[in-house]
């Protein structure tokens, strides 16, 4: 019997490697515990009926002294991810029946290292949303509480993690889609240095925003899949050359924390509370902390909230049931454009769509798009500047634990202000790490909470190491 629970990526590899157990036993493992436990929290649109032959092909390789890191390891992929001859329907009605005809390139590289693909999981819809209930496929539930969301947009990519029903998952994250579901969920999450992972074969939203995020139950797991993900890729040209700098054990790092910026209204007292109690154990670990000033941080959700809609509504222009996805006829090309978006977009979708297109028309493209591009090169400089002062700065990862079903559907504004600490990163293309940091007692429930630590650009070694020894991972 395997302990699913005490499991980790680094565990498995030793134990697939000593001949414990095998990959096909893993998988099945993970697929029994699918079965038992995602009737309810709904992690997964699939479960690929392949899965277990992929293992057997694995235990061969194994058998035959192959080995990688990932070699054997059950791992979820996001709905938005291309995986040839599989469905990927971006959780919408319009791509519902759409399957790939080529690997994205992280997909590549997963079955290069041998790892196994257990099944696709559950989103908001083209990943827009912060808590997997803009899904046309129903939303997924908090294995901590489940009438509460899991986050989002990779909300069920963190829950497949945080039940046991993946030994990792790889998400997408453009404005803190994979960290704050890790928040939420009590998991780890990465959203790295933009350009280290290709995003070759993933499902654009916002192009200059968008970025692949490894989700898993540890930082040394969160730091394996980062490292079999990243580098070039002659398919994407806004890859980069990943040159990995381990850190001297001895270097003493230096927090750097924006205060004026967590004294923005809507912030949970506890989640504050928990953020002070985890400054304090990285003092008695050693690090120096200091406050840094980034006074237009708290203005980034307004810049995100123009750059994302305007990169959605080129973007999505592409689905329009005529190459491929949802088709409705009408009485002319126009009116089968019209019938088919009107069928096969979710309302948050077609939200994001409308405000992208008002804010790129004549008349308002300098007003609202120029401004915001301009903000955008200020927050970049103000974390270049801060940089040079500090090594990571720390903030919550989200103002408030995760939320009740449907508490937030009707009004958005207040969604999108719980990405308010994850949405900066991915403005600035600087990699945020989420890792658990404690628990808020509600409804005789423990909802996870969790803080973020975000470096300079290509400097995700040193998240890994103070993440590391926030967990106390060895």
């Amino acid at each position: 019997m395997i302990d699913l629970k005490k499991l980790t990526i680094k565990k498995a590899h030793e134990d697939l490697k000593s001949g414990k157990y095998t990959a096909v036993d893993l998988t099945k493992a993970y697929l029994e515990n699918i079965e038992k436990k995602d009737g309810d929290i709904h992690a997964y649109l699939e479960v690929y009926e392949d899965c277990l032959e992929r293992a057997k092909v694995v235990d061969r390789r194994i058998k035959n002294g192959e080995m990688t890191a990932l070699m054997g390891i059950p791992l979820s992929i996001k709905d938005n991810i291309l995986f040839e001859g599989h469905i990927a329907s971006a959780s919408s009605k319009i791509l519902e029946n759409y399957r790939a005809t080529y690997d994205a390139t992280i997909i590549t590289k997963l079955k290069a290292e041998g790892a196994v693909i257990i099944g696709r999981t559950n989103m908001d819809e083209f990943a827009m949303g912060g808590s997997t209930e803009n899904s046309a496929f129903g939303p997924t539930k908090n294995p901590h509480d489940l009438s509460r969301v899991p986050g989002g947009s990779s909300g069920g990519a963190a829950a497949s993690v945080a039940s046991e029903m993946a030994l990792g998952a790889i998400g997408t994250d453009t404005g803190g889609s994979v960290r704050q579901p890790a928040s939420f969920c009590g998991v780890v999450a990465l959203k790295p240095t933009y350009g280290a992972i290709s995003r070759y074969g993933l499902m654009a939203m916002g192009s200059s925003l968008d970025q692949v995020g490894p989700i898993a139950k540890t930082v040394t797991d969160v730091e394996i899949l980062f490292r079999a993900l990243q580098g070039p890729d002659k398919y994407d040209a806004t890859t980069i050359s990943y040159v990995v700098n381990d850190l001297p054990e001895k270097t003493k790092l230096r927090i750097g924390i924006p205060r004026e910026f967590l004294k923005t209204e809507g912030i949970d007292s506890e989640v504050l509370k928990n953020f002070e109690e985890a400054l304090q154990k990285f003092r008695l670990l050693g690090y120096e902390i200091k406050d840094v000033e980034m006074p237009n941080l708290p203005y980034a959700l307004s810049a995100y909230y123009i750059l994302m809609p305007a990169e959605v509504s080129s973007n999505l222009a592409r689905f329009d049931g005529i190459k491929y996805g949802l088709h409705k006829d009408g009485q002319n090309v126009v009116e089968d454009y019209f019938l088919s978006r009107r069928a096969g977009f979710g309302q948050e979708v077609r939200r994001r769509i409308l405000l992208g297109t008002y804010v790129l028309s004549a008349g308002y493209y300098d007003s609202y798009y120029n401004k915001a591009v301009a903000l955008r090169e200020l927050i970049t400089t103000e974390y270049k500047n801060a940089f040079e002062e500090v090594d990571i700065i720390v903030t919550p990862t989200s103002p408030i634990p995760a939320f009740k079903l449907g508490e937030k559907s009707n009004n958005p504004l207040e969604m999108y202000l719980a990405d308010i600490f994850t949405v900066p990163v991915n403005i600035a293309g600087v990699p945020g790490l989420s890792i658990p940091s404690g628990f808020k007692e509600m409804d005789g429930k423990k909802l996870p909470l969790g803080i973020q630590l975000v470096s300079a650009h290509q400097k995700e070694e040193i998240l890994f190491r103070a993440g590391k020894d926030f967990l106390e991972e060895n």
